[in-house]
């Protein structure tokens, strides 16, 4: 059986790129509701649909290292270049190779490594690049952001590495028409059946299928708003449907990807002409697929933190979100935050989902430093820290939250 890749079968399966976690961290840029497509196949390692092809990726302390999978028919990546036949990786069982001891030299001949062009190499390198904007240096973008906002630079300790991808517009326009209404683990599913129904089936790993996302014209068939129906999409199946057929009427195959080209308001105004799209979809599209770094999508959690985090007054009279409101929040932050507003939007977004508050409660430990008396001042080392070590039975040294802070109170 195929199986998902990962890193401990063997490094020469892996490509790798020089990328440390203060740049991306792949657990919250994969997961907080930017792209559908990827799901934890294996721990710390992600596996998703991008370009055409499958992929899995896993990251050590300044590593990047990435994986691609190799299905039977590439047509319909929008390539004419002819490609070398290939499959998806098959990897062996650890315990049947070490059965083939006579013939471990061959078997060191022929690690199952993806069968591959060399152009191939690099053009999965490049699109990787370019997926994650690795040009962008995420580390110099969230020291400006936290010097101009304190706020900023505490939640910035914590959630590292949220960076912003760049995805193709297609795909980040469709799944976002989803959102209406709907939470992430609803949204992943409803993508996921988008795809079974309309896409090219790409690759089968662990009994797991995996599937292209769909094209414009099959989107814009006649037949698929009663097909996303019986598929539970409900009113969104009208809104996917009508979106394809009027882009491909009206402008024609190539328009998303034209609006790149576009001033970010001009970009945005065209896609609000779409059935389903709003200011949030629109600004959404333009940040995650269009290039438009400064836009700032404002949802309930975005308007929260402007009222919670920033006291921002105008929004305590609003009781609904108002295209009035999308503007003077946006503008807010922006003024804030400068050309990169929409990046820096998605950290404090990340940060405020439910599924990682637990990483809020983690205790980040600082070294302890010495003090001028020769005593380690642990600073906030002891929060949420009890630690106890028993002898006999007996808890000889118990540490806890309020201990700490009568050491800090002597030592002052």
């Amino acid at each position: 059986m195929v199986k998902h890749a990962v890193l401990s079968s063997g490094a020469k399966m892996w490509r790798s790129l020089a990328c440390a976690k203060s740049e991306m961290r792949l657990d919250l840029t994969l997961a907080c509701g930017q792209s559908f497509r990827w799901r934890e196949s294996a721990g710390g390692h992600w596996t998703g649909v991008m370009g055409g092809r499958v992929w899995t990726l896993t990251q050590t302390d300044d590593t990047l290292w990435y994986h691609v999978y190799k299905n039977h028919d590439r047509q319909g990546e929008g390539s004419d270049r002819k490609r070398r036949p290939s499959v998806c990786v098959q990897m062996e069982n650890t315990s049947e190779r070490r059965l083939k001891g006579a013939l471990k030299e061959e078997e060191e001949e022929e690690e199952p490594v993806a069968v591959t062009l060399l152009q191939d190499t690099e053009e999965e390198e490049e699109m990787l690049r370019d997926y994650l904007q690795l040009n962008v240096k995420l580390e110099d973008l969230y020291r400006d952001w936290g010097a101009a906002d304190p706020h900023f630079k505490r939640i910035a300790d914590i959630f590292t590495g949220v960076r912003m991808l760049r995805q193709d517009p297609t795909e980040c326009l469709f799944s976002l028409i989803c959102t209406s209404n709907n939470h992430i683990s609803r949204i992943q599913g409803m993508v996921e059946r988008l795809c079974q129904a309309l896409g090219a089936p790409l690759c089968q790993l662990d009994q797991t299928s995996y599937y292209n996302f769909p094209s414009l014209s099959a989107l814009a068939d006649n037949s698929v708003e009663a097909c996303l129906r019986d598929l539970g999409f409900g009113y969104r199946a009208r809104f996917l449907q009508q979106s394809a057929k009027q882009i491909l009427d009206t402008h024609g195959p190539q328009w998303l990807e034209s609006l790149r080209s576009l001033p970010y308001l001009q970009a945005r105004e065209a896609l609000r002409t779409l059935p389903g799209v709003g200011t949030k979809v629109a600004n959404c599209v333009c940040l995650m697929s269009l290039d438009k770094a400064e836009a700032v999508p404002v949802d309930t959690h975005v308007w929260q933190i402007a009222k919670r985090d920033y006291n921002y007054a105008s929004a305590n009279r609003q009781k609904s979100i108002t295209d009035k409101l999308h503007r003077d929040i946006g503008d807010f932050f922006r003024k804030l935050w400068g050309p990169y507003a929409g990046w820096a939007q998605s950290v404090l977004f990340c940060a405020d989902l439910k599924k990682f508050q637990k990483l809020k409660e983690i205790p980040h430990v600082k070294q302890p430093r010495k003090e001028e008396n020769g005593e380690e001042d642990t600073g906030v080392a002891c929060k949420k820290t009890k630690i106890k070590t028993e002898e006999n039975g007996t808890v000889k040294d118990i540490k806890t939250k309020s201990a700490c802070r009568k050491k800090a109170k002597v030592s002052v």
